[in-house]
C-alpha cells in the first residue's frame, strides 16, 4: 500500500544536496510527489513529500539518519496521511509594505481569525529602486472555508490592509 512521508532538511548551501537526497529517494524506489527548495540566510532548505511502500519509507528515514550528518544536514521525517484539503476556493494573496517586524504575524492572525488556511507562503525583502528603503513582499496561497464568500473576504482584507498600511490584493487562481 502506498504511503506518504514529508521530509525537511536544512544545511549550509553547497553543490550536491539535491542530488544526494534525490538519489536516496530513487534508490528506494520512492517518488518525490511535491517539493520546495530554497536558500535562506546561506542555508539550503528542502521540504519534500515522498511516497511509496511503507518499508521503503522506513528505510529512507534510516538513510537520512545515517547520512545527513555526514554532509552537514539536519532533517525531520514525518509519515503523513497524504490527504489534500479541498475548499470552496483557493486564492492568491499579495502583500507589500515597508519592511518592519510583525507583518507575517499580523497577516497570519487576520486569516486565522476567519478560518482561512494558509497553504503556501513566500516572503522577500528588497531595496526600493530610488530610496533604498527595504520593501517587504509576501505571496500566499490560501484556502477559504465554504461559509466565507470570496467577495466578503476581499472587503475584509481591503479594510485590514488600510488599517495596517499594507498594499494588498486577493486574486482567484486559475488552474
Amino acid at each position: 500500500m502506498k504511503k506518504t512521508a514529508v521530509i525537511s532538511t536544512i544545511g549550509q548551501d553547497q553543490p550536491g544536496i539535491v542530488e544526494n537526497i534525490s538519489n536516496w529517494v530513487h534508490e528506494l524506489d520512492l517518488n518525490i510527489d511535491d517539493s520546495r527548495m530554497t536558500v535562506l540566510g546561506g542555508e539550503f532548505a528542502i521540504v519534500m513529500a515522498v511516497s511509496g511502500h511503507s518499508t521503503a519509507l522506513t528505510m529512507l528515514e534510516k538513510t537520512l539518519d545515517d547520512k545527513c550528518s555526514d554532509i552537514g544536514l539536519a532533517y525531520l521525517f514525518r509519515l503523513t496521511e497524504g490527504k489534500s484539503t479541498k475548499s470552496l476556493e483557493t486564492l492568491r494573496v499579495d502583500v507589500e509594505t515597508m519592511d518592519h517586524p510583525g507583518v507575517v504575524n499580523n497577516v497570519a492572525q487576520f486569516f486565522s481569525g476567519l478560518a482561512v488556511n494558509i497553504r503556501e507562503l513566500q516572503t522577500d525583502s528588497v531595496a526600493a529602486p530610488h530610496t533604498g528603503t527595504p520593501i517587504f513582499s509576501m505571496t500566499m496561497v490560501v484556502e477559504i472555508p465554504r461559509e466565507l464568500h470570496p467577495s466578503l473576504l476581499g472587503k475584509k482584507f481591503e479594510s485590514f490592509c488600510e488599517e495596517n498600511a499594507l498594499e494588498g490584493s486577493i486574486h482567484a487562481i486559475v488552474e
